[in-house]
């Protein structure tokens, strides 16, 4: 019983990847496995595995599979076959050779072996011609980089030029590593010049790119310490390139815990877990140590940003999350505390307080549960009550920084702060001091609140009245515009909803006309106009301001400006304005029921603002895209900060989608770069973010041409987004726009096809040729259609058991015009490529002959040639079904065609019948015709 289910189960995983179905098939065998096979039966079954992983390129997998089954079977051929192709993806070829020898020594005459083994001699052969060549190249580069009589000549900056890029290859920075490199490139980074540690730090890149071992043996020979300490220096340059470096450095030991301590060569084993949080603990430290430059403490917030929290919550291990905070917890408050100006004890930049908000914010929302969120609070609460008590002044002023800091980042631990004994109070008092500074901590403190749901009516009650005073009676504009902002938000309490309305008419118009204003003063610095453009954020809610805001040119040139600025904090408001004003956020429709049910129960029923209509929406886009929009998007896009955050993408996402939205539109956006920017907007966000920026880049896709739209190596980038629509959880409209724009790529290129495949579409596509809709279903026929010139594609069509032909056959008979036409292009295609198909036509139905005399007698033209070359496909490939197709009214149809007027419907007639005279079906009139 045990046996037939694992051979059941074996042929199964067989169909299923002779279908390219590799995951059903692992799936298959896996199950048989677990069935108690025998140890003949476990070999197989694990050379198979291996196949599949060789198909998903999962290459560590393949070789741990094909190793399984010569353990079983030390004479297994295909399983040390298989563990050769692996271990040549991998890099280590001179233990793919020692395989590939046994394989020839087990079957001498087996051609594709001895042609592996040559190919692969040949790769070693040119590996260490390369390295003996590079011998002499090394060391010359380090005589020069390191001769102090060569110190600023072209001749030293050539060398350092060739050792960053030498070090891009792996035989190069083996090679450069190998020849005591490491220690030579510390002693660049000790001669403390910025163009030879430039050039030390980018060739330590290459060295500890995706290589574990070579990256705990550089951190052992520089020191941890010593590499996280060049993130501080003030050189900007410097800093970002050791910024990079440390990227690279957390990529190789994580990569290293995932796969169990191996690196390519393993010739270190040492635990990378342990390596990875040293190295975080010592960027911890650098955020609060003096002397660090405030670029080199944003760089350090952006790692610990991208290395700590989990990248998806299917990972259940947070623990080094968990380790982060009850670590460093206290120290990312401290910089998110520290003020700008004047300069305090840490030096920070504008963007810091931003940076530390947005790492808590990722750090609490990476913990589990509520034991952990509490234990956050905690610590949280204790660390701004040691401020905020017995500090004095100048305490309470850091303890409501602090507080500032949750609010922008983790929300409910800065609701809970605020609930704190004398927190609001304190900042309501601190709100009238005569003090800018103490003025400025206050106003942020209570703008931040305003924006919490739970805080927003007690401000309303008690601090309007405060900030509108601040507004009309402060002298210095920092305060003014802060307090402004305050108002604006309190203003837009209502949303969208045009019956809520929180001050008098066309008071939110003044204020969005102020915000304006101060955002074209030019004298006044980037850090406080970002504050005309966070009250904007919230005033565009109001369809009204939308309308102002878009006919003022100097107004949106300003903001496109800004966004493009070092002030980096200020492009979450920029995108929520944009969204604002291109009405791109979610909304539908109220069900009429449903109003007149609310109305009756008098319940609240929001209202759409007239101008909010989508003949208005559609003007402002006009409006901002004539502004220039799509350059400032593109920019922002391109930012490496960690202010660019999921939400953030999402925004732009959102925006981008409602540019493409009207068909004369799209040029303009490819034109300004749009299409480049999408690419990056699809691939990482929020899912909502890629979904929408996958949907802009389907309609490019199907409206211009992609080669044009996404040049070079970027069109094969478009192929992943566009395969995501095709999910069920997307909509109808989505999943159509995807196989439109699939469509259009397939049938450009042998190579984008087969990157369609690669992304397992072919299923999905199939499965929408069976939609109810009869536009999806035309689609994914049209796609099939152009897929089916690979010869995968054709392979599944001429499986044994597949109902694929079938469904061509009888789609090619339809009402849909459209839809026979994508059939019976499909029809001709296979046929011609596959000829075996042609005698399997008349198998799949009986209506077979009717659907192709339907073809031949339609009145449109292509239908009539694309029957006409299936039925010449049938005729040449098989005289009986020639016999079949003359013995019926078939041949009366032929005749017709055949004394057309020249076309190539009467060509492909004229050879059908010219066929049937050579295999004596028909005689040839009198008159040879």
């Amino acid at each position: 019983m045990t046996a037939s289910s694992v051979e059941q189960l074996r042929k199964d995983g067989n169909e299923l990847f002779k279908c390219g179905d590799y995951e059903g098939a692992l799936t298959a065998y896996t199950q048989a496995l677990g069935l108690g096979a025998t140890p003949q039966d476990q070999a197989i079954l694990h050379r198979n595995r291996a196949a599949c992983h060789l198909k998903l390129e999962d290459y560590d997998k393949a070789e741990t599979e094909a190793s399984k089954a010569i353990e079983k079977d030390g004479g297994d051929v295909k399983a040390l076959y298989r563990r050769s192709q692996a271990l040549e993806k991998l890099g280590r070829l001179d233990q793919a050779v020692l395989d590939l020898q046994r394989c020839v020594s087990l079957e001498p005459k087996n051609k594709v072996f001895q042609e592996a083994l040559r190919n692969i001699a040949g790769q070693i052969q040119e590996k260490v011609g390369y390295m003996s060549s590079t011998d002499s190249k090394v060391e010359q580069m380090f005589q020069i980089l390191l001769d102090p009589q060569e110190k600023g000549t072209e001749k030293k900056q050539k060398a350092s030029q060739n050792l960053v890029v030498l070090a891009r290859e792996d035989a190069g920075a083996e090679k450069i590593f190998r020849s005591n490199g490491v220690q030579l490139l510390q002693r660049l980074l000790d001669t403390g010049e910025p163009d030879l540690m430039l050039a030390a730090l980018r060739t330590l890149v290459g060295i500890c790119s995706e290589h574990q071992s070579r990256t705990v043996a550089t951190l052992s020979v520089l020191g941890t310490r010593r590499v996280v300490s060049i993130l501080g220096v003030e050189n900007q340059a410097v800093s970002l390139a050791a910024c990079h470096l440390l990227q690279v450095m957390f990529d190789a030991l994580k990569e290293g815990v995932k796969k169990g301590f191996r690196g390519k060569e393993g010739a270190i084993i040492v635990d990378p877990a342990r390596e990875l949080k040293v190295l975080i603990s010592n960027l911890l430290e650098l955020l609060t140590e003096v002397g660090v430059s405030g670029q080199g403490r944003d760089s350090a917030l952006t790692l610990l940003i991208k290395v700590v929290p989990r990248k998806s919550p299917k990972d259940p291990n947070n623990s080094l999350t968990l380790w982060v905070i009850d670590q460093g917890l206290k120290k990312i408050l401290e910089v998110g505390g520290s003020v700008q100006d004047p300069p305090g004890e840490l030096t920070v930049t504008a963007n810091s307080r931003m940076s530390a908000s947005i790492l808590l914010s990722k750090l609490f929302d990476d913990l589990k549960c509520d034991a952990e969120r509490e234990n956050f609070h905690r610590l949280c609460e204790n660390y701004i009550k040691s401020w905020f008590e017995g500090q004095g002044l100048a305490g309470k002023l850091r303890a409501l920084q602090t507080v500032s800091c949750l609010l922008q980042g983790p929300c409910d631990a800065g609701n809970r702060a605020l609930e704190l004994s004398g927190v609001m109070e304190s900042v309501i008092a601190l709100c009238a001091s005569e003090q800018e500074q103490e003025q400025l901590v206050a106003v942020e403190a209570l703008i931040h609140a305003a924006g919490k749901a739970r805080r927003a009516s007690f401000i309303t009650a008690n601090g309007v009245s405060l900030l509108k005073d601040l507004y009309r009676r402060g002298e210095k504009d920092s305060i003014r515009i802060r307090a402004l902002v305050g108002l604006c938000k309190l203003g837009s309490a209502g949303g969208t909803d045009f019956s809520m309305k929180q001050f008098a008419e066309g008071s939110t118009l003044k204020l969005a006309k102020q915000c304006r204003k101060w955002l074209c003063n030019d004298q006044i610095d980037a850090g406080t106009r970002r504050w005309a453009v966070e009250g904007l954020a919230y005033l565009t809610f109001d369809a009204d301001v939308k309308e102002g805001f878009v006919e003022d040119e100097a107004a949106l040139k300003a903001l496109f400006q800004l966004s493009k600025s070092e002030e980096r904090s200020v492009l979450f408001a920029v995108a929520s304005a944009l969204v604002n004003c291109t009405n791109s956020y979610d909304y539908e429709e109220p069900d009429p029921k449903m109003v007149e049910l609310a109305k009756y129960a008098k319940q609240h029923v929001p209202e759409q603002h007239p101008k909010d209509k989508p003949s208005f929406v559609r003007a402002r886009v006009k409006k901002l895209l004539a502004a220039g929009v799509v350059s400032a998007m593109t920019c922002m896009v391109k930012t490496e900060s960690p202010v660019l955050t999921s939400s953030c993408r999402e925004l732009l996402s959102r925006v981008f989608l409602a540019l493409v939205e009207e068909f004369e539109d799209r040029g303009t956006v490819v034109a300004q770069g749009g299409g480049k920017a999408l690419l990056p907007l699809a691939l990482e966000g929020t899912d909502v973010g890629q979904t929408k920026a996958a949907q802009a880049l389907a309609k490019l896709t199907i409206t211009s041409n992609p080669e044009m739209t996404f040049p070079g190596e970027r069109i094969y980038e478009v192929v992943r987004p566009l395969v995501s629509l095709l999910h069920l959880n997307c909509s109808g409209l989505q999943n159509f726009e995807a196989l439109m724009a699939l469509t259009n790529l397939a049938g450009i290129s042998e190579r984008l096809r087969q990157k369609i495949l690669k992304e397992r579409a072919v299923p999905m596509i199939e499965g929408y040729m069976f939609e109810e809709h009869e536009m999806i279903r035309r689609a994914a026929t049209e796609c099939m259609c152009n897929l089916a010139m690979s010869t995968e594609v054709q392979d599944l069509f001429e499986a044994t058991g597949s109902d694929r032909l079938k469904l061509l056959v009888l789609y090619s008979g339809e009402d849909d015009e459209l839809l026979r036409r994508a059939a019976a292009g499909g029809l001709a295609m296979l046929t011609s490529t596959r000829p075996s198909l042609c005698s399997r036509i008349p198998q799949v139905t009986t209506h077979w002959l009717e659907i192709l005399q339907a073809l031949l007698l339609s009145p449109n033209q292509e239908l009539q040639h694309r029957g006409a070359v299936v039925v010449l496909n049938m005729v040449e490939a098989s005289s009986e079904i020639a016999s079949t197709l003359m013995e019926s009214e078939m041949l009366e149809i032929l005749s017709v065609l055949a004394k057309g007027k020249e076309s190539p419907v009467m060509r492909a007639a004229a050879a059908c019948l010219g066929k049937a005279v050579e295999y004596g079906l028909i005689r040839p009139s009198q008159d040879g015709k």
